[in-house]
This record gives C-alpha cells, structure tokens and sequence, in this order.
C-alpha cells in the first residue's frame, strides 16, 4: 500500500493525498492550492497522474483547498464517484460553482490586460497562435462535478469499492466536515487509516465537538494551529462587545465585518444574538451581504441536526431572527450600494474574509474615512492580502481605484478559528488508545508540522514526521 502527499505537506492548503492499494487507486481531498501568483501553475500541474485512473474520492469537508480541484480532475477525465458527508455536498453546490466563476473572471481579466499591454497584438504579427489564459475550470465544469457526489451520513459504514470501507465522522469544523477512518485490504492485512480532515476548535458556536477516535494503524492529522493557542471564547465575547457599544451606542458609526462565507459569517450571527439575549449588547440591525453567506447560512440550518445543543435553544427554526432588531439578507446589487448610505447603526457582514474581492471592499470604502466606524476582523489575514494590510495599520489605503484614508476604528477578535489549536489537537490525539504504526502532519506551515511532529514525538513516544511535498510512503 502507497500514499503520496500531493497537497497540505508543510503547507496549507492543496488538501490531497493519493492512496494505491491491490488494484484501488483513490484520493482523500482534492483541494485548491491558495496564495500568491505561483499558486496558479501548482494548480494546473497538480495531477501527476492520469484523473481517468482514480476509482473515486473521499472528501472531508467542502473548503476549497480541500475540495476546490473536483472539477479539473472530473474534466480531465476522472468518472468515478465523490463521497462526501450530505451537508458538504449541499455546500460544494454553492461553492464549486462560485470557484468556477472566479476562475473564469480571473482569465477573463488576464486576457483583457494582455491585449492592453499589446502582447495580443505582437503575437499575431508575428504569426503566433492566440495565447490566452483559460480558466483553470468552468462553471459548466463545476457543474458537471456535482453530478459525480454521493451523500454520506455520518457514522454509517460505506463500501466504496470491495477492498475500502470507510466512516465518516463529524469532524466539528465547518458544517459537513469529517475525519475518515479508511479500512484497507481483509483479513490480516486490512491495516486502518485515518484522516482527520480539518478539526474543530472545542467549545465553539453552532457545531459540535471533534469526534474523538481511540484507534489506527496509520494517522495523517492536520497542524495548523500546532504551534500556539485560541484566545478564548469569554476574551473574543469581551472584545466583540467593546466594539458594537464603542461604535453603535458611543459613536453611533457602523459595524463593517468581513467574513468568510461559510463557517465565520454563521458564527458571528451566532454570537451576536446570544450577546443580545444576555443584554451585553443592543438590539442590532444585522445585514449579511453575501449571496454565498445567504446561501450557507440557509444550509446551515437546513441540516440543525448537526448543530450543538447551544445553537438550538438559541437560534430555534427562526435563524435568531428575534434576537435582532432587524436581520436583512440581501441579494439585489442596488440593495447592497444602499447600505453604503446609512449614516449609522448598521452591523454589515459581507464576503471575503480577507478584503480582497467581492461586496465587502464598496463597505469598507464607504466606511473606512469615517471615525465612527469600525473594521471588525474575524479572522486569519495572509500576507500580501487588503484585510492583512489594515491590520498592520496602513493609513491610506488603494481600493477600487480610489485613494482611502484608514479613519476608522479597527479591531481584531483572535478566538474564531475554525481550526484546533494546539492544546486542542493534544487533546484529540490523547484519545488514541494504542501507538499508530505511523503518523504524518500535515496542513501545517514548514516549521508548524515539523515542530508538530517533533512534539509528539516527545510526548507519545510516536513514529511521526511531517512529509514534503509529493513524497510517497510505503505503509505495511
């Protein structure tokens, strides 16, 4: 049996791993490379193999860069069936469809500043063929990747294939999401993989606690946050409640809040009603300006059984709705350019989560002049990102073609992660009742998974290392 880290080693993002075994080749994940410019061609060269060979997919969870390369590996060639937990395939309706349309926006701009920069034009004097730049998928791609996904509940045995067995189980990071204990082989040789996906952080709003697991021949866990610990949950409530009375009450400004679609944009609605019900706060009016966030936040509570006790008494079938003064999901364009003229009161969440495209720049241009506002961020700013370049204080700021002062308030909750930090992942591990043969960390940055490995090492006594990129192991 070989496995072969194709993505997430000494990284964060690619999520997939290739495992060939007496006459079944599958993936775990196929997920988006995500960053800078080099990026682009890791996912076009992603596949070392033929798609067309691989007898199926198990999928963890629905974020792309666990997820977000299904469509190519359906295009190229793959027919075979993608299993998923029932929630994340409701989410990858939503969200393979919108990674296409990005993919074919980010084309489409490439070619236009090819042709205005002349290089089209020079091309064909010389007589070369048109180069243009092709998406990397289609939305019409994507679509056709929906077709290939099979439902899965939790904590049932599937039979992917007659030599694999697996089970998902609730994994308590983003709806949907799942570790996978995979059975390889029958009789003495069946050996016992486990993939623990993305884990959630304990105690968090809406989703319930990692599933622990007691038992493995072979174990990949991820490592993110291995390095350091969440701000806790009664800090981040502190310092959420500081900033709605700073700017709502004292101020009388509004709340602009980028966060991602799914998972954070549901957890501050979350907060912000149970904050309202203790009367830490006041009665807001909440406008989620995000036709994905819109459309999670319906799955969401579409699937309330996967919620936490919590989430129930709180949010009942009416969303939290009673909670808020007003709570607005808006969809139309017009509709979005007019909360850019409240004059104040007003909490918008809106996409992305790092500033960089989407409805939340024209919120934050209409608002970052104004010394009543606040920014309020939710969550993690990668390098190089708008959402990261205010957090390091600019002051003026280049957004939509226009020179910005940075007036505005900005805050910064540091207990959201979606994510286990490391206290956390000790814990999930500490389940385990007997030594994995093997253990590999992975989805953590270069230094991150191997000072993760490095530790349990130390502190289980463990067989782990963190795998480079690409590099295949032979399990016995």
């Amino acid at each position: 049996m070989k496995l072969t880290f194709l993505g997430a080693a000494r990284e964060v993002t690619g999520s997939s791993y290739l495992l060939e075994a007496d006459g079944v080749r599958f993936l775990v994940d196929c997920g988006m490379f995500q960053g800078g410019r080099e990026t682009r061609e890791k996912n076009r060269r992603a596949f070392n193999f033929d798609p067309a060979t691989i007898d199926f997919v198990i999928l963890t969870h629905a974020h792309i860069d666990h997820s977000g390369l299904l469509p190519r590996l359906v295009a190229l060639g793959f027919r075979g069936a993608i299993h998923a937990t029932r929630a994340s395939c409701d989410l990858l309706a939503v969200m393979l469809p919108d990674s296409a349309h990005i993919q074919e926006k980010e084309a489409e701009y490439a070619n236009l500043n090819r042709f205005r920069q002349g290089m089209a034009k020079r091309d064909a004097a010389r007589g070369l063929p048109p180069r243009d730049t092709a998406p990397l998928y289609t939305v019409a791609q994507a679509q056709a990747s929906l077709k290939r996904l099979n439902a899965v509940d939790y904590d049932l045995e599937i039979a992917p294939h007659p030599q694999v067995r697996c089970t998902f189980r609730d994994a308590g990071h983003i709806l949907g999401s799942a570790i996978v204990e995979v059975w390889v082989g029958e009789g003495a040789r069946r050996r016992k993989i486990v993939f623990s996906g993305d884990l959630g952080q304990p105690a968090r709003p809406l989703l319930r606690d990692p599933t622990p697991i007691f038992e493995a021949d072979y174990l990949l866990v991820e490592s993110t946050y291995g390095d350091r610990d969440h701000k806790s949950m009664e800090a981040t409530q502190d310092e959420l409640v500081e900033a709605i009375n700073d700017t709502i009450e004292r101020k009388g400004g509004n709340v602009i809040i980028p966060a991602f679609a799914v998972g954070r944009t549901q957890d501050m609605l979350y907060l912000l009603a149970d904050l309202t019900r203790q009367a830490r706060i006041p009665k807001l009016s909440v406008f989620v300006d995000s036709p994905m966030a819109t459309a999670a936040t319906e799955i969401t509570f579409r699937h309330m059984e996967l919620l936490d006790a919590e989430t129930h008494a709180l949010m009942g079938r009416h969303g939290g709705a009673a909670h808020f003064r007003k709570l607005e999901f808006v969809e139309d364009v017009e509709e979005s350019k007019a909360l850019d003229r409240i004059a104040g009161g007003a909490v918008i969440i809106s996409a992305s989560g790092m500033c960089e495209a989407g409805r939340i720049k024209f919120h934050l241009r209409a608002n970052l002049p104004r010394r009543d506002s606040t920014i309020l961020i939710t969550g993690f700013q990668a390098a190089g990102t708008f959402g990261r370049r205010l957090v390091d204080g600019a002051k003026r700021v280049r957004l939509l073609g226009e020179d910005i002062p940075v007036r505005a308030d900005l805050y910064t909750l540091g207990g959201l992660s979606a994510h286990a930090d490391r206290s956390a992942l000790l814990a999930w591990l500490g389940h385990f009742r007997s030594r994995p043969r093997q253990v590999f960390v992975v989805h953590g940055e270069d230094s991150v998974a191997t000072g993760f490995a490095a530790d349990l090492q130390r502190q289980f006594g463990w067989d782990a290392q963190a795998p480079l990129p690409g590099h295949s192991v032979v399990l016995d």
